[in-house]
């Protein structure tokens, strides 16, 4: 999961218009290269500029190919692969957010790489992000970087306070307490984004739906629970109220990192970010936690990341092509590369070379991987939270109660699933 991506919308729909041709490439002949088109959905400012250096290695190494760059907006990606690939002019790869390819997958539009060049090197992946680009028993992903959320803190900060990194919810509560109390700071500031509450529900044992049982579960007695958890978080000695503002996002990262709020929750995707603040000029003053547990003593965090996954409208040539490119930038060299430059999360154990684990924020994120918890293969999975982030923040700014919060959000989620019973 990214936030913030920024691009203007002009730009992007010309950008758009002049290459969502897929395989059909005008530009390509019978005797010169095959020209591919790649939407990624990287930062345009932070990121994009490494992998469009990889290319040009690829491009070195391989003269029968071409690779056009567009980098698209993540939040408009989604919507825009689906119309393109729906009139069948999507381009040859895209860098799909995990959560997109099971519902991309079931539409037809990603083609199933088991046995191909692309996931030729499919035992060296964590298999659980393996597991996650599958649907109905096929692979229509690579994994190509992954991230989690964890407890991000300011290790002065709790130094002076003379705490620890806390292991449950309640810990927290206590040491945001001591450390207002000793630096004058918050101690902890959450969000009212239903991506960043999933952690209390995990916490709980529980989920918005039960996938298997196809039962819609974000009202059920253990969610109930901890989503009572996630709101008593903003209120309390050190705790920061809850920020509903559409702003809300920047307003936290920025407390955090010029060093105003001692902890938040967050992913690696805002490592380089972390860099720039005052707070963190030292990079070892960052710290990275596991989630707190909940009342199962178990601690889970959402699996992020994002894939590359090739279009099934392409023809073969487009095709062989893509599968070459998608097999080069997931490699342990183009990983460790791209984790170096962008300090994203690697997918395969090879590419967390002893250079990368330099850097505190990939190796503390690597550290916390084992609490991430994959996402069902549910196509409509990621649309759930839709209604959460509707919901929330009323409750968190006292606008609605939970129980009418959940109960909203039970009956918008049962419209999304409606083979799933209540």
């Amino acid at each position: 999961m990214r936030r913030g991506i920024a691009a203007t919308a002009l730009v992007a729909s010309f950008a758009l218009a002049a290459t969502a041709c897929g395989g059909s490439d005008g530009g390509d002949s019978a005797d010169g290269p095959v020209t591919i088109t790649w939407w990624d959905t990287s930062n345009a400012t932070n990121e994009a500029p490494t992998y469009q250096a990889l290319i040009k290695e690829f491009e070195a190494a391989n003269k029968d190919v071409k690779v056009k760059y567009v980098n698209v907006p993540f939040d408009q990606a989604q919507n825009k692969f689906d119309t393109a690939a729906g009139s069948k002019g999507a381009p040859d790869i895209l860098r799909s957010e995990v959560g997109w390819t099971p519902a991309f997958a079931k539409k037809g539009y990603f083609l199933p790489l088991d046995g191909t060049e692309a996931l030729a090197d499919e035992s060296k992946f964590q298999p659980n992000l393996i597991e996650q680009a599958k649907y109905d028993g096929k692979t229509y992903g690579v994994p190509l970087v992954t991230d989690t959320l964890a407890l991000v803190y300011n290790k002065e900060l709790f130094e002076k306070a003379g705490v620890e990194a806390p292991k449950t919810w309640d810990d927290l509560k206590k040491a945001a307490a001591t450390i207002k109390g000793k630096t004058g700071v918050d101690g902890y500031w959450g969000s009212t984004q239903a991506y960043y509450a999933q952690t209390f529900l995990y916490g709980e044992g529980t989920d918005t739906v039960d996938a298997a049982a196809k039962k819609v579960t974000v009202n059920s007695a253990p969610a109930k629970k901890g989503y009572e958890t996630w709101l008593s978080l903003f209120d309390g000695k050190g705790l920061h109220k809850a920020d509903t503002t559409a702003d809300a996002y920047a307003h936290i990262q920025e407390a955090f990192v010029s060093g105003k709020v001692a902890s938040i929750i967050q992913g690696p995707w805002e490592i380089t970010n972390f860099y720039k603040g005052t707070a963190f000029k030292d990079k070892n003053n960052l710290g990275i936690a596991t989630v707190p547990a909940g009342s199962t003593g178990k601690a889970g965090a959402p699996t992020g990341g994002h894939n590359l996954s090739v279009y099934a409208g392409s023809d073969s040539a487009h095709q062989k092509a893509a599968l070459k490119f998608v097999n080069f930038m997931t490699s342990a060299k183009s990983q460790a590369s791209i984790a170096l430059k962008n300090s994203t999360l690697p997918t395969r154990d090879d590419a967390y070379t002893a250079e990368v684990k330099a850097d505190p924020g990939i190796a503390g994120f690597q550290g916390v991987l084992p609490a991430a918890q994959p996402r069902p293969a549910l196509p409509e999975y990621s649309s759930l939270w839709g209604p959460l982030d509707t919901e929330l923040p009323q409750v968190a700014g006292g606008k609605e109660s939970l129980d009418k919060g959940l109960g909203n959000a039970e009956t918008a989620i049962a419209k999304l699933v409606p083979d799933f019973s209540k």
